[in-house]
């Protein structure tokens, strides 16, 4: 087996998952925390309290949506995710059942012992794997990645386009009760917080998933089954429909859709086009998650929060290319 595949074992742990789960939200909220702080010490001195109630909010309901998104999918969906107290168990059972019936020397067993309750490092997974040559028991130690078929295809978009437009409503909505509560001018900033959320959902979220689950169904209708074939095709799917022409759709939604409905009220610029930065094509790295989602890796999705969360702040401060939320009245 080779580097690669003992990493992606290494990483699809059940355990080091349901663990890794468990930490997001203190993850989150830390790093929310930290880059609220760092943002409001940069406002002027006269101006720290009202930023600290605009900033403060949009991050609030920003980190909030982006943890509860997981469950409302999860619930909508039926997706039930393991937790580290039956994995605990189902490991035991397992790794009971296997020792009892196969002669191992007490090296491997001590491993299989240990990862009852323990994560393995990486040398103990290429251990069991160099060693242990029962394939049906290691795929249920640590189950292998699955291929989604072309009828699931469209569901596990669904899914992950709801999971991603949460923290984009949640960050809008915290961005408005932001302004409302540090800005007289409140009305006039909603305009660019609609535009960036559309932009951010579209180009960044949903139109890379139609990509990824497109490219997913031409491969399985030609009968490509290879993991890295199928990554490969779908993260092409990804940079034709979002990195070259999401920002494009996402622009020309802005100007024939919300700029007639907010551009009598607002004094911002509505008109102006966002065009894509350096932090945009950063944030496609959720679109590799979703790559790595739809061909069956587990240790990715859990990081979904943290990555959605960067375009939630983004469409609630109403960035417009170098231009987000005030904090003092104009």
């Amino acid at each position: 087996m080779n580097i690669l595949k003992i990493a992606g074992k290494f990483l699809d742990q059940p355990l080091l998952v349901a663990k890794f789960r468990k930490s997001v939200p203190a993850i989150l909220l830390t790093g929310s925390g930290l880059y609220g702080i760092s943002q409001i010490k940069k406002e002027p001195e006269p101006h720290r309290k009202l930023a600290a109630a605009g900033i403060g909010t949009t991050i609030i309901f920003t980190a909030i949506s982006a943890l509860a998104a997981p469950a409302i999918t999860n619930k909508i969906f039926k997706k039930v995710p393991e937790n580290v107290k039956g994995i605990k168990k189902n490991n035991t059972l397992l790794i009971d059942k296997f020792i009892k019936n196969t002669p191992l020397n007490n090296d491997i067993k001590e491993i299989l012992h240990k990862s009852k309750n323990n994560i393995l490092s990486f040398n103990d997974i290429k251990k069991l794997y160099k060693t242990i040559d029962d394939k049906n028991f290691l795929n249920k130690f640590i189950p292998e990645p699955e291929n989604i078929t072309s009828k699931e295809i469209f569901s596990e978009i669904s899914r992950l386009s709801i999971f991603g437009l949460i923290p984009v409503l949640g960050g809008i909505s915290g961005g408005i009760l932001g302004d409302f509560l540090s800005t007289k001018n409140w009305k006039e900033k909603i305009p660019d917080k609609i535009k960036e959320g559309a932009y951010q959902y579209l180009a960044n979220i949903f139109l890379c998933n139609i990509g990824a689950g497109a490219a997913l169904g031409i491969l399985e209708k030609s009968g490509v089954k290879s993991k890295s074939g199928r990554a490969l095709g779908m993260t092409g799917g990804i940079i034709t429909t979002g990195i070259v022409g999401g920002s494009a759709i996402a622009n020309i939604i802005g100007n024939k859709i919300i700029n007639p409905i907010f551009a009598k009220k607002s004094k911002n610029n509505v008109y102006a086009e966002r065009r894509p930065e350096a932090l945009d094509i950063g944030l496609h790295a959720d679109d590799i998650a979703t790559v790595a989602v739809m061909s069956g890796l587990k240790w990715i999705e859990p990081a979904l929060p943290l990555m959605y969360a960067v375009s939630g702040y983004r469409a609630g401060i109403g960035y417009r290319n170098g231009v987000c939320i005030s904090n003092k009245d104009e």
